[in-house]
């Protein structure tokens, strides 16, 4: 409320009694949003741009609305889409632009590039742009390209989002994933596949792994693997989303080739990242089956992960908690810890032993899997002794 005896008086402005559109001979020119371009012709500017690489075509397109929204247009004409969309997918090997770059690397640069053009649209308003300029590229559709396994598509398509969503909070990831699920019709393909017998919907099988995992999953960090696995994973059922886990990341049918037998840590790691629920039924599962050797390595190895990872090592604590309560006799949870500790011993000597003898690789991966092991082992049980702690002093 304004008080009457406070106010300031309101100013008079005084009225101009300059013409509309006449400056005085003092003034300086007014300044144009697109600076020095503004007097070149359309044509001569999009042809200036084929001079400049994406990653350069990216950073002009902040220094003003105006040029972001003159490189907006460009990129949905037909030159722009010869220029910018390139479709070489099928190569044996990446295929290299005239920057010396990869195709892969090309469309990273894409991405930075279409983020900065939309920077003040809404989300709905993005992804519909980008849907328009993508939508003339068979390989980036779920069913569009004929040979989907030498084809690249997919795999551009999943560095264009990641670098597109970067930043973005999960409210806008969420209508990116419901954007590309309806786009695709996943939720019908998905339904298909998991109600059908194994094998019996092999080329869909195949087209919806390779979907997930160039789109979805590749590239993305484990963090943003997470999310985007706890989506595709969520509407379904546990045993559908066992068999929809099988076929993004398992063999896709008997008649393919079974890969190598998963290394222990990747088996924790899709446990991880999985989710809560699905991860303490797995372990459960052993714990109850009568499986401590088995439940303690993995417990292990999920440790390392945690680790490596930089995930919270009381997670890992906690799960163990909540684990041993799944065994019905105080002997068969002693006997689990038993073996939890014999487990991390093992592997310490494993990895020393690797180490003594000269083991080493150009990355020198067992030194690095020693010092990373021991690290976990030590921040395992300090989160331990920080429970046991926490307990003793809250009991009176």
């Amino acid at each position: 409320m304004t008080s009457s005896c406070s106010s300031v008086p309101r100013r008079r402005h005084r009225r101009s009694r300059r013409r509309p559109g006449r400056a005085s001979a003092g003034d300086p020119p007014p300044l144009s949003a697109l600076g020095d371009f503004q007097i070149l012709p359309l044509e001569i500017f999009q042809m200036l741009l084929n001079y400049l690489s994406v990653r350069d075509i990216s950073t002009l397109s902040m220094v003003s609305k105006g040029i972001s929204g003159r490189l907006s247009n460009y990129i949905c004409t037909s030159a722009g889409n010869r220029r910018l969309l390139l479709q070489d997918f099928h190569s044996p090997r990446l295929p290299a632009t005239a920057q010396g770059t990869s195709i892969l690397e090309h469309y990273r640069s894409l991405g930075l590039l279409l983020k900065r053009c939309t920077l003040l649209l809404p989300t709905r308003d993005r992804l519909k742009y980008v849907h328009r300029v993508f939508s003339g590229v068979p390989c980036f559709k779920l069913s569009g390209c004929a040979s989907p396994l030498h084809c690249l598509g997919l795999q551009c398509y999943g560095v264009f989002l990641q670098i597109l969503t970067a930043g973005w909070d999960e409210l806008e990831c969420h209508r990116v994933f419901n954007f590309l699920w309806e786009l695709s019709n996943l939720a019908r393909k998905v339904q298909t596949v998991v109600s059908s017998k194994p094998g019996s919907a092999r080329r869909l099988e195949l087209r919806i792994r390779l979907f997930c995992r160039g789109v979805l999953l590749a590239g993305s960090r484990r963090g943003d693997s997470a999310f985007w696995l706890t989506r595709i994973l969520k509407p379904w059922p546990m045993v559908n989303q066992a068999r929809l886990l099988y076929i993004i990341f398992g063999p896709v049918s008997s008649r393919d080739v079974v890969p190598q037998e998963w290394l222990m840590e990747n088996n924790a790691r899709l446990l991880l990242l999985s989710g809560n629920s699905i991860c303490f039924t797995f372990l459960a599962s052993k714990a109850v089956n009568g499986r401590a050797v088995e439940l303690a390595r993995l417990m292990v190895f999920m440790v390392l992960v945690c680790e490596k990872d930089l995930y919270c090592m009381d997670w890992a604590v906690k799960m163990m908690h909540k684990v041993c309560k799944v065994f019905s006799t105080p002997w068969e949870r002693n006997n689990f810890l038993q073996c939890l500790e014999t487990a991390f011993a093992r592997m310490l000597m494993d990895m020393l032993q690797a180490v003594l003898a000269g083991e080493r690789d150009e990355e020198d991966s067992s030194f690095l899997n020693l010092f990373h092991l021991m690290n976990a082992q030590a921040n395992f049980h300090k989160e331990i002794l920080y429970m046991a702690m926490g307990n003793s002093s809250s009991t009176p």
